[in-house]
């Protein structure tokens, strides 16, 4: 993917080596959805996935969206985010658009996500709720980093 400049200098990259896994991990671990993930895990997420990072004009990342995906037929966007003083900007719309738009996901066929707050935004971009939710299956395991400590 070419590299996306924004409105305000803003950039969409996935290169790689523009991540900035402690801007990421530091923003993950506050979330809802990560909250207290080790920097380990992150760094091997990152590695293993395709990532668009958002950056400012001077290179500060600033956002992501990481998608699983095995490039043929199916995606899973997660980790989407932009920093708070960031965002009413129409960051996260580019974000999507960009993710979605990608060359390398096209032939994709199926796309998923889970969120608790932004339904609105990802509506925008065709998501709905799971067609047939008797056929949707998951696995859920316990994080050893959220789990109490041995007394």
């Amino acid at each position: 993917m070419p590299e996306e400049t924004l409105p305000d200098g803003y950039l969409i990259s996935d290169d790689p080596a523009r991540l900035d896994v402690a801007a990421i991990h530091a923003y993950l671990t506050r979330s809802y959805w990560a909250a207290g993930i080790p920097r380990e895990i992150v760094e091997h997420a990152v590695r293993g996935s395709l990532c668009l990072g958002l950056y400012t004009a001077a290179g500060e990342q600033v956002g992501l969206v990481r998608v699983v995906t095995d490039y043929a037929t199916f995606a899973w966007l997660c980790d989407v985010y932009v920093l708070e003083p960031h965002r009413g900007r129409g960051l996260s719309k580019a974000l999507m658009r960009a993710a979605l738009s990608h060359s390398r996901l096209q032939s994709v066929r199926r796309f998923t996500l889970a969120t608790r707050d932004a339904h609105g935004l990802y509506a925008q971009f065709g998501f709905t709720p799971v067609a047939k939710p008797e056929s949707q299956m998951e696995k859920r395991q316990p994080q050893p980093w959220q789990q109490p400590a041995p007394t």
